[in-house]
């Protein structure tokens, strides 16, 4: 059995962590973390666990964690992992974090949109980004991974063959992307109040969104991968490409990639919803986008490519690990509106976490997770 810590259990992806390992197979959980609720029964704080988890929640020593743990989950504000890491823990334990603290390779770009100073640029180079379906080759034998956000998730996958492929050309690149509000987190906060949100929707962070580096560095590699492609022959490592010619912001000499990204909030608790508007390069027809993402999404359990004429909707991807994607190609102004729909607290959260510590200890990446979507 995996031995699993959490240290921000009692958070919304934390809690989702432990609805997801609690009915895992090959995991066990070891530590509740939670320095709000130190001592306090864990079914306490969350009435859905009661009689299921009998365990009181810790503190947030990760020090002793990784002497009981072979895998740590931090569920943490960004900064926390950073501040606290250290080589002789990483010598212990595998951490998977759901922050933003290890996820960019470039150090200046990470305190410019997050605000805070990094505390471990050192580890960045070695943290291994975890998108599973696109950097699988590099996750298996990572002591540090990065577990990608949300809005990313949504927002990489949905663009990526048209990326790779070139068939978009990525300057035009728009994301309007939609959230329910458990994305916010489970602090008190007076915008997320229900008479603040309910019967409403609004744009936040616009152009601010500290999540649009994330978006556009992974893009980035994709777009430098084709391009290496057709230069060079042969398939190349997105993540090789990354470290050797994007981490330092100049794209090895070319120019980076930039997008505008708008997210909303909406009175929902789940979901995430980006509909992506770009050029194409080319006279491209319905079944030239459809061979891209067979290409290379044809094979993945948790990405379901819609039949033609239908666009996703989170209802049918709640409470799972599967990712929706559809698209339709405007004739008219040459463009197309690709769209991705997944649930923020599984896919875009927890649920990659899990997938990603399968392929961290050699087990199948669904292990856990052929969970069907829960309607209504």
């Amino acid at each position: 059995m995996i031995k699993a810590g959490i240290i921000g259990s009692t958070g919304y992806a934390g809690q989702e962590l432990v609805r997801l390992l609690i009915a895992h197979p090959e995991a066990e959980i070891v530590w509740y973390g939670s320095r709000s609720y130190v001592d306090e029964p864990y079914s306490r704080v969350y009435g859905n666990m009661f009689k299921i988890v009998d365990a009181d929640c810790r503190d947030d020593d990760l020090q002793q964690l990784a002497e009981e743990a072979d895998v740590i989950f931090t569920a943490t504000p960004q900064g926390y992992l950073a501040g606290v890491i250290s080589e002789d823990i990483l010598k212990k334990t595998k951490i998977i974090d759901l922050s933003a603290d290890f996820r960019l390779k470039n150090v200046n770009v990470y305190e410019k949109w997050y605000g805070i100073s990094h505390k471990a640029p050192a580890l960045l180079r070695e943290a291994v980004y975890g998108l599973t379906e696109l950097n699988r080759e590099n996750i298996p034998d990572a002591r540090l991974l990065a577990n990608p956000g949300c809005y990313t998730t949504t927002s990489i996958l949905t663009l990526y063959p048209l990326i790779r492929e070139h068939m978009i050309d990525p300057a035009t690149v728009i994301v309007d992307a939609k959230s329910g509000t458990s994305g916010a987190g489970r602090g008190a906060k007076l915008p997320n109040l229900y008479c603040e949100v309910n019967e409403s929707i609004k744009p936040y962070g616009v152009t601010t969104h500290r999540h649009t580096p994330e978006i556009e560095e992974q893009l980035g590699y994709a777009w430098l991968a084709g391009e290496y492609e057709k230069e060079e022959g042969g398939a190349w490592n997105l993540f090789r490409v990354g470290q050797k010619e994007y981490e330092e912001g100049n794209a090895g000499g070319k120019k980076a990639l930039t997008i505008s990204f708008t997210p909303h909030l909406v009175p929902m608790n789940r979901g995430i919803l980006a509909t992506c508007y770009a050029s194409l390069t080319g006279n491209y027809t319905e079944a030239d986008v459809r061979a891209a993402y067979e290409k290379y999404y044809g094979n993945e359990y948790f990405i379901r490519i819609l039949p033609e004429g239908t666009c996703p909707e989170t209802r049918w991807v709640e409470g799972s690990n599967f990712v929706d994607i559809g698209f339709k190609i405007d004739e008219r102004s040459g463009r197309i509106v690709a769209m991705g729909a997944l649930d923020n607290m599984v896919k875009g959260a927890a649920g990659q976490a899990v997938q990603n510590m399968n392929l961290m200890f050699g087990l199948p990446e669904t292990e856990g997770l052929r969970l069907p979507p829960v309607f209504p």
